[in-house]
């Protein structure tokens, strides 16, 4: 019931703000609004002041939303309104009024990011977990427990990392240019600052997917290698280990954290045959050595090893929060840096450089408003303004029924004097209409694979 609530009121915000950027625009140039729609279809709620205003409707779809003005190549119109018709503007007023709604949806986008600035998110602190062998981190000289505290391009300007969040946006754009980034980290305890450069140019691979980190070598945030909750009756149950033991090395083989830790068990579900692995544990202040024997399970077409029980403390959390004029700045500069990436994944998508897997449709959406609903309102403004930017973005792609297409159709009419041409329109509609369902087509279906678990 939660997810299903905010997503209709995520559909809902943005599809109204959208809309109204049409509508706001429309009546400040003059044009005669007939109708502002949320959601297609059959009409379930109808509010008209009187019947010369603007009719406000919600329709029994709402996977969009529509401002109906008044347009002699819709339907004829009288001499006294003509000149509160559509196509009777100017170029430059016709542009704004379709430009208007992309923009509503981008500044929203700045607004619910300030807002989130300003009530503050906790995040995982910026300490890593042990790299991954032979990966790009490793190399960089990265170790378990570092703490990352700036990062810059060119190891000339820095700008200080926040949380785990922090970095991992900073990562993403820096593969997405091809350039490498260079790290200040310290110990756990701010000491010993050293400077350190991840060869993101070197990685081979411009792909932004939920495997990015994983490619870059990093595991996610640090914890603690300590056992949580062991369940009954499973591998680590049957090899004495208890909750709060602090795992020192697996055969012989030190462990630096909980993620090296969690590796190591889940390897040895590929051998034909497990053997039991030699741990030593502290518990209580004393050293035990303990044979634990992994289980092998399937896991899509490999297998992997468990042991039944919970492994690692949960990272530390710092509460990441911004002053008003800061909050403001760093909104602004979220929504820049979120736009451009929205668009060059886009381009990428378009040229073969990244994969369709990338598009997410209402059933992904829905999933993450209610997830992001249920951790605290700032992150689901956090949400909300990432909805938005690829909302404003997507309508400005010139593809035909889209705003963009549009746009273009003025930057044609603009460069050769005329409008194009009513068989033109209509082709072009027809290619954006096949256009569209085939996204959103390809969307649904990642949606369905990502529910289904499948590659």
């Amino acid at each position: 019931m939660i997810t299903a609530l905010a997503f209709l009121f995520t559909l809902g915000v943005l599809i109204v703000v959208h809309e109204y950027g049409h509508y706001r625009a429309a009546v400040a140039c003059g044009v005669k609004v007939l109708r502002f729609s949320v959601g297609f279809g059959r009409v379930i709620w109808r509010r008209q002041a009187t019947p010369d205003s603007t009719e406000f409707v919600v329709s029994m779809l709402p996977l969009g939303g529509y401002v109906r003005m008044l347009d002699e190549r819709e339907a004829p119109v009288e001499i006294a309104q003509r000149d509160q018709a559509f196509n009777r503007q100017s170029l430059w007023k016709r542009s704004a009024i379709v430009a208007a709604g992309p923009i509503a949806n981008l500044l929203l986008a700045v607004v619910l990011y300030a807002s989130a600035y300003w009530i503050g998110m906790d995040e995982p602190k910026a300490v890593l977990g042990a790299p991954v062998p032979a990966s790009v981190a490793e190399r960089s000289g990265m170790r378990a427990g570092d703490w990352v505290q700036s990062s810059s391009p060119d190891g000339d300007e820095w700008t200080e990392v926040h949380s785990m969040t922090g970095l991992v946006w900073r990562l993403t754009q820096a593969v997405l240019r091809g350039e490498a980034l260079h790290l200040r980290v310290t110990d756990a305890n701010g000491q010993h600052e050293r400077s350190l450069v991840l060869e993101l140019d070197r990685l081979g691979s411009r792909e932004v997917d939920a495997q990015l980190m994983r490619r870059i070598g990093l595991g996610g945030a640090y914890a603690e290698p300590v056992m949580g909750q062991v369940k009954p009756g499973g591998a680590a149950h049957a090899a004495g280990l208890r909750a709060g033991d602090r795992v020192l090395s697996v055969d012989g083989v030190a462990i630096a954290d909980a993620s090296s830790l969690r590796d190591l068990i889940r390897s040895s579900g590929s051998a034909s045959v497990i053997a039991p692995q030699h741990w030593l544990v502290e518990r209580d202040g004393q050293r035990l050595r303990l044979d634990v024997e992994p289980v092998a399970v399937a896991d899509g077409e490999r297998r992997i090893g468990r042991i039944e029980a919970f492994i690692g403390e949960p990272p530390e959390m710092v509460l990441v929060r911004h002053g008003f004029f800061d909050g403001l700045t760093q909104a602004v500069s979220q929504t820049v840096d979120m736009a451009s990436l929205t668009l060059k994944m886009f381009a990428r998508m378009v040229i073969g450089e990244a994969s369709l897997k990338n598009l997410t449709g209402p059933l992904t959406i829905a999933d993450y408003a209610g997830q992001s609903v249920r951790v605290g309102l700032a992150y689901y403004l956090g949400f909300l303004a990432v909805v938005s930017i690829s909302l404003g973005v997507l309508n400005l792609l010139p593809l035909p029924m889209l705003d963009g297409g549009h746009l273009m159709y003025h930057l044609f009419e603009a460069t050769t004097g005329r409008p194009v041409s009513a068989l033109w329109l209509e082709r072009l509609q027809r290619g954006g209409v096949a256009i569209i369902l085939m996204l959103m087509s390809i969307a649904l279906f990642n949606d369905v694979a990502r529910l289904a678990g499948l590659p």
